[in-house]
């Protein structure tokens, strides 16, 4: 079959997003023939609060996509974010095993592997591990060292890390809907896949996700990634203040927002002279509001919020440590990136340069998903065409069926192992 099915599922705070898409090996095109989203529940802050509802969410979400894309979903990719993400920066060396011939890749993957071996807590688990460069006998900076000749091989990753509670609880919803976990992906990285340029890697950058209840940062350095954060902080915070602000309930809180952010930004806000009124009758909200005073609405509430946010992507950027190293500045997507204002706060309190980060290079069904809030969603798939070798051909490769084998739920991962070998 020259054509493979790829599937994301990305569980947010907000929505939970189903994708299916076609890997076309003819043309090397990523085709996506079935897409759904609806409002979560039972995620709160990247965190599972209620097992129950956040499965029936996800097959809500999956069956609409299966009937949209006249395919079965069986495995997928799964976006995984929030506070209890953590990350650290790895070095591992081995010895090349034929120092007579060329570097291979099962040395590369050896010297990770080494680099994997850390102390790390019962209630942690690694779910990526990203090389960022490797050394050959004391020459760093070097890519990729196959084919190169060398006796002593090193590299420097980047491991990202979960709560593992979190993990287990994700795959047991997956399993209840029958759906193989092809393997978690931070939501950061997924956003960075669909949203970062080559050359803004190279010069170095920042991708933020601003989702709902949280924020999900990578920092990009010469061309890898090299920190990975998460704040409890989103775009949600901004509708509580709204509500609060204007004493509407948060229904109406919400719809106010994504008015205010399609209406105006906030260069017309600061251009205003005199107060000004921002007619919300279309909206037919249930407290019979029709004007909001939009200076207070924006500098009052929506600012002072954005403002704080800022602040502690700063104060992550300062601690990362590569805050010279980020010339391309802030690339901001996810839902929270349609907010009034976003660029132009950003640009004043961190003080570098920013844009809307929207994803591409997909094709088909794309109307819907080129839009910031699914940038975690289009790049759970662009993740999975460079990552998808779970069924590549007659080989399988062990190392990612094995990625995420943990002690817990291990009868069933032991099912999802064997099935890899049934034709």
């Amino acid at each position: 079959m020259s054509d493979k099915l790829i599937c994301g599922i990305d569980v947010g705070s907000c929505k939970v997003a189903t994708i299916v898409a076609v890997d076309s090996e003819k043309n090397n095109e990523l085709r996506i023939i079935g897409f759904n989203t609806t409002s979560a529940r039972g995620v709160k802050k990247g965190l599972i609060v209620d097992i129950d509802k956040v499965t029936s969410t996800i097959e809500e979400s999956v069956e609409k996509a299966e009937r949209m894309a006249g395919h079965k979903i069986k495995q997928a990719f799964v976006s995984v974010g929030g506070p209890h993400i953590a990350s650290l920066n790895s070095h591992g060396v081995v010895a090349v095993a034929n120092p007579q011939a060329e570097i291979n890749d099962n040395d590369v993957d050896r010297a990770i592997e080494a680099a994997r071996a850390i102390s790390l807590s019962t209630t942690r688990q690694i779910i990526e591990v990203s090389p960022r460069d490797f050394v050959v006998d004391g020459q760093p900076g070097i890519k990729n060292p196959v084919g190169m000749s060398g006796v002593r091989l090193e590299v420097n990753t980047h491991l990202i890390t979960a709560s593992l509670t979190n993990l287990k609880n994700l795959e047991r919803s997956l399993q209840a809907l029958d759906i193989v976990n092809s393997g978690f992906v931070f939501s950061g990285l997924a956003s960075a896949e669909a949203v970062l340029t080559d050359t803004e890697k190279e010069l170095g950058a920042v991708v933020v996700d601003f989702g709902g209840g949280k924020t999900d940062i990578c920092i990009y350095a010469e061309g890898a990634l090299s920190y990975s954060a998460s704040i409890p902080f989103g775009a949600r915070h901004i509708t509580n203040d709204i509500a609060v602000g204007l004493r509407i309930s948060l229904e109406s809180a919400e719809r106010v927002k994504l008015f205010l952010s399609k209406q105006f930004n906030h260069k017309v806000v600061k251009q205003i002279k005199k107060p000004e009124t921002l007619n919300v009758s279309e909206l037919q909200l249930p407290e019979n509001i029709n004007e909001i005073s939009l200076k207070e609405l924006v500098d009052g509430i929506v600012m002072p919020r954005l403002e704080e946010i800022y602040k502690f992507i700063g104060e992550e950027i300062v601690k990362s440590g590569f805050g010279e190293m980020v010339p391309a500045g802030l690339i901001i997507t996810g839902g929270g990136a349609l907010t009034v204002g976003i660029t132009e706060t950003g640009r004043r309190v961190v003080g570098l340069p920013i844009r809307q980060g929207v994803p591409g290079r997909v094709a088909g069904l794309v109307d819907e998903v080129l839009d910031p809030q699914f940038a975690t969603t289009v790049g759970l798939i662009l993740y999975g065409k460079q990552n998808n070798t779970i069924e590549s051909g007659s080989g399988k490769n062990f190392n990612q069926i094995l990625k995420n084998f943990t002690i817990g739920n291990s009868i069933g991962k032991l099912k999802d192992f064997f099935k890899q070998f049934i034709p």
